[in-house]
């Protein structure tokens, strides 16, 4: 579904990207790991050209991402769901309002975004909460409506950035709950970054690590914590013996 090859990107004389490889099958849960810097973040934020790459190829669901300009590339968006480090809902509007806003906005109607995004808010478990605002609710709360608006779109790959890197850490346990429970349920392709090793353990099909932009390892989860090949891959695992 997903084919990136010999991508990179730069920031002056940083590289990013150095050459990153990475296929991800329909339906695949695929977790990035790796240390701060690594490239992991840039990666997947140039899948939906959040990010412009420098050179390389990107092939999602037969379409050439890097080839899409004007109206092409935000319809191309509407198809990849995005949760962000931080949540970026609009604080004067209610939680239904956050989660149905960019439905409305690429022309769907009201009622039809307003059913779409209560059903995505019951996937999170935050129906009851739709007419409250942000400020009102917890940071692991507010994530959640953050995924519901990347679900409310129905999707057919989602992208997450860190999801709980801004969260407390008694609060990230709600999140990594509601995480499971859509990878195992929802059958949508998901390509998320995050440290949490536990949660990838149970949760992904494979994991990549990623360190200097490259990858420089990747395997099933039992198996890269159990005989990990790369000096990355065996840090976690210390982690994950803590």
């Amino acid at each position: 579904m997903l084919q990136i090859r010999d991508l990179h990107k730069s920031y002056g004389k940083a590289a990013a990207l150095a050459g990153v490889d990475l296929d991800v099958a329909k339906g695949e849960t695929v977790v990035i790991m790796g240390p701060s810097g690594c490239g992991k973040s840039t990666l997947i934020r140039c899948v939906n050209r959040l990010t412009e790459p420098d050179s390389g190829s990107i092939i999602l669901g037969g379409q050439d991402v890097l080839a899409l300009t004007g109206p092409e590339l935000q319809q191309f968006r509407r198809k990849v769901g995005f949760v962000f480090q931080h949540f970026n809902l609009i604080a004067r509007l209610t939680v239904l309002d956050n989660v149905m806003f960019h439905l409305v906005l690429a022309g769907m109607d009201r009622d039809q975004a307003r059913e779409r995004a209560l059903a995505a808010l019951d996937k999170v478990g935050l129906k009851a909460a739709a007419e409250r605002k942000p400020g009102q609710l917890s940071g692991g709360q507010q994530q959640r409506v953050g995924i519901a608006r990347a679900l409310a779109a129905h999707p057919e790959i989602m992208l997450w950035d860190e999801p709980t890197a801004s969260l407390d850490p008694i609060l990230v346990g709600e999140v990594l709950e509601v995480m499971e429970e859509l990878v195992k349920h929802s059958g949508t392709t998901m390509v998320i970054v995050t440290h949490e090793v536990s949660f990838a353990l149970r949760a992904a099909h494979r994991i990549v690590f990623m360190d200097r932009g490259k990858v420089v390892e990747e395997g099933e989860p039992e198996r890269v914590f159990a005989q990990p090949r790369s000096e990355i891959a065996a840090l976690y695992k210390k982690l994950l013996m803590n």
